[in-house]
Formats: C-alpha cells, structure tokens, sequence
C-alpha cells in the first residue's frame, strides 16, 4: 500500500470514527447538548481535529442523517420492480422501513429529533434543505405506490394522493415511536410490526371501500395479489 493510500484511509477511518462518536452522544443526549468538544472527546480525537474534517456539529449532525437515509433509499431501489399490487408494495415499503430502523435505533431517534426540533437546531440553510429533500424522497415513494394503485385500478381516481401519503408517513412514525423504547422489550419489535402492517391494512380497506364490489382490490387488500 502506498504512502497516499495510507493517509486517504487514514482519514476515512477517523472521519467514520468522528461520525459513530457523534451518532452516540446525539442519541444519549440529543441535540442541543452535544458540543463538538464533547465529540472530541468520545472519539479521542482533538477538537481541532474534528474542524480538520467538518465545520460545525451542524454538519456532523447532517452528514449521520444524510448517509444513513440514502442507505434506505438504495434498500427500496428494487420495489416496483418485483410486480406486486400497490397494496402489496405499501406493506412491503412498511417492513423495509421497519427493519431498518429497528437495526438502527440511533438513527430513528436522531431524525425525530430533527423533524420535531428542526428550528431550535440552527442548521444554515443549505444543509437545512439537502436534509428535508432527502427525507422527502422517502415520503415520495409512498405517493408514488399510491399513484400506481390509481393507475391500475385499485385504489379509486378520487383518492388524495398526498393526505394518504401523509397518513402511512406519520403511520409509520408514529408506531415506532410509540412502542421502540417503551414496553415489554422482548415484545416491541413484533408489537410495531403487527401494529404497523393492521393499520396499513386498515387504511387500504378504507380507500378501497367504495369499490367493494371489485374482487381485485379486495383480495389487495386482504394480503392477496390481483390478477395481472
């Protein structure tokens, strides 16, 4: 390995370091008490070094939550590429979300804590927006399998794209909020599970309602696959 190899992974590994420091003690203590000499000192490092890789705790804070979140995206790149019905994909889109969230417990709180704090966090702008436009990009997939099921007729023309996107968003937040640090501990990972996919259910029985005479969008919504 040459010299310049050896200092580009060098700096690699101390910026991964810096960001799992500062994952721990944005988790532990939220936000606004983590100070960039508290980073230091987690990841043993100077507080100079720190400013050798990042300008603020602003950034450090956005670079977790921006590389943890594309994570996620590239974990649903493949979704409507497996031919289910939209109602299939919304239980799908549910599990993935769950999954990785569960295997990462840190990151959930961490982007709570920006969606509910956003404005005490004095993000600039710029880093302010490439956070919200991420995140979007997740609720956008909810839309879109929404869009899907319009398209193919199963869910009606009349349905409200955007509240009902809004509505499995806030689903999905809601119940792992409720249950992931609260509970019987043995039992909360089944219990968001079993909560989230009931009321992901509950919302397709809901819009498909009107149609309740198409097989198709009923047997969607029961788990089952209509026929293509």
């Amino acid at each position: 390995m040459g010299l310049e190899e050896r200092r580009r992974r060098e700096k690699e590994n101390r910026r991964a370091a810096i960001l799992r420091a500062a994952r721990k003690l944005f988790f532990e203590k939220g936000f606004k008490p983590v100070t960039v000499e508290s980073i230091a000192q987690k990841a043993e490092l100077s507080k100079g070094s720190i400013y050798l890789y990042f300008n603020s705790k602003e950034e450090i804070y956005t670079q977790i939550l921006l590389s943890d979140i594309e994570k996620f995206h590239k974990g649903i790149a493949d979704l409507f590429r497996t031919g289910e019905t939209a109602s299939d994909l919304l239980v799908e889109l549910a599990k993935i979300y769950i999954n990785f969230f569960l295997g990462d417990k840190e990151l959930f709180r961490i982007l709570m804590t920006f969606m509910l704090h956003t404005e005490h966090m004095n993000l600039p702008e710029e880093l302010n927006r490439h956070v919200v436009k991420t995140t979007n990009k997740t609720i956008s997939v909810i839309e879109k399998i929404f869009q899907y099921g319009v398209d193919r007729g199963e869910f009606p023309p009349t349905m409200n794209l955007r509240l009902n996107r809004d509505v499995i968003w806030g689903l999905l937040n809601g119940i792992i909020s409720l249950h992931l640090f609260t509970g019987f501990e043995a039992r909360r990972e089944e219990r968001i599970r079993a909560t989230v996919e009931e009321g992901i259910r509950e919302v397709i029985r809901g819009l498909i309602a009107p149609e309740a005479g198409a097989e198709g969008p009923m047997k969607a919504a029961a788990g089952g696959r209509t026929d293509r």
